[in-house]
């Protein structure tokens, strides 16, 4: 007697929704965290300039914020950072994502000189692009 074998007919292929569905789901969380964090970076408390010509920029995203108070400490984000660890923070930034985009947000009262600072230390460090943070009138 011989063995016979059995055709397996094959499967129809279809098309899987559940993995589809898990990384919606997984995309909504990541964009609704970032989302928080890029709101906290500018929640310290600073009084910004007015400008009558403000104009709020079409690409806000993918900036590191700097956050400068009225006595001219520089925050990166919400932490306070010395000339020193700002510098560094710049340099591994643009090793580590290029191009550098900067959004900088400085105090009304905060010194011209401080502000001329950083300039020299974001283009050292290579940004191609700063936006200043105002109110507009």
């Amino acid at each position: 007697m011989g063995i016979r074998r059995q055709r397996k007919e094959p499967e129809a292929v279809s098309f899987q929704v559940t993995p589809m569905i898990d990384m919606t789901f997984l995309l909504l969380i990541f964009f609704m965290v970032t989302s928080k964090l890029s709101k906290e970076q500018v929640k310290i408390g600073i009084n910004l300039p007015m400008a009558s010509a403000a104009q709020v920029p079409d690409d806000l995203e993918n900036r590191d914020v700097i956050n400068v108070d009225a006595a001219g400490q520089f925050h990166i984000a919400n932490r306070p950072a010395s000339v020193e660890q700002l510098k560094a923070h710049l340099a591994a930034r643009f090793k580590a994502a290029p191009p550098l985009k900067i959004y900088y947000r400085a105090d009304k009262d905060t010194a011209y000189e401080v502000t001329e600072k950083f300039m020299e230390m974001a283009a050292e460090a290579g940004a191609v692009q700063v936006l200043f943070g105002t109110y507009k009138n």
